[in-house]
């Protein structure tokens, strides 16, 4: 009984960590990280084929399939939540406002490189705002601007390639500057 317990606790751990590696893994494919994807890629299958074979060799223990199972689920929550919290890439935050030169200009005073156009929107005119940042200071733009503008509207998209006049994008965000970070 203690035999199974422990191995459904090593299944369980195995599948969370194959699922979060697989979870990061795929943030970094779609970001074009293609040499931490294949790294991570690599361990992802290699601990799911140690943990499917044990799971398949010793099917009649349902227990195993169970755990099986909950280590999956487990490691999408897991790996989710590492990768919102290590926030890897850069966003695009689009703001409409009212107000854009005013906004425009303290978000400048803040450091931030804004690019401002003008356009018309349901009820009249506007002004956009795109404004590049690191992903993880993406809600404090957010919020910002919600604190000059209460009724602005905003978007918020992944950025998979940036260029910029100076060749230089600004903040790196790559893990290595991560876990620098931390």
């Amino acid at each position: 009984m203690i035999s199974v317990f422990l191995t459904c606790l090593l299944i369980v751990a195995a599948r969370i960590t194959d699922v979060s590696l697989g979870t990061i893994r795929t943030i970094n494919v779609v970001q074009g990280r293609r040499t931490l994807a294949l790294v991570l890629g690599f361990f992802e299958v290699l601990i799911w084929l140690l943990i499917v074979s044990r799971v398949i060799n010793e099917i009649s223990q349902p227990a195993y399939a169970v755990a099986y199972a909950l280590g999956f689920a487990l490691g999408n929550y897991v790996g989710m939540t590492i990768e919102a919290r290590l926030a890897l890439g850069r966003q695009l935050v689009r703001i409409f406002s009212r107000q854009g030169p005013e906004m425009a200009t303290a978000m400048r005073e803040a450091g931030l490189r804004v690019t401002q156009f003008d356009g018309y929107g349901r009820d009249g005119p506007v002004q956009e705002l795109f404004i590049e940042i690191g992903r993880r200071h993406a809600a404090n733009v957010i919020e910002q601007a919600r604190v000059l503008d209460p009724k602005c509207f905003y978007m918020v998209d992944d950025i998979r390639l940036v260029s910029s006049a100076h060749g230089q994008v600004g903040e790196r965000t790559g893990w290595r500057e991560v876990l620098k970070k931390k």
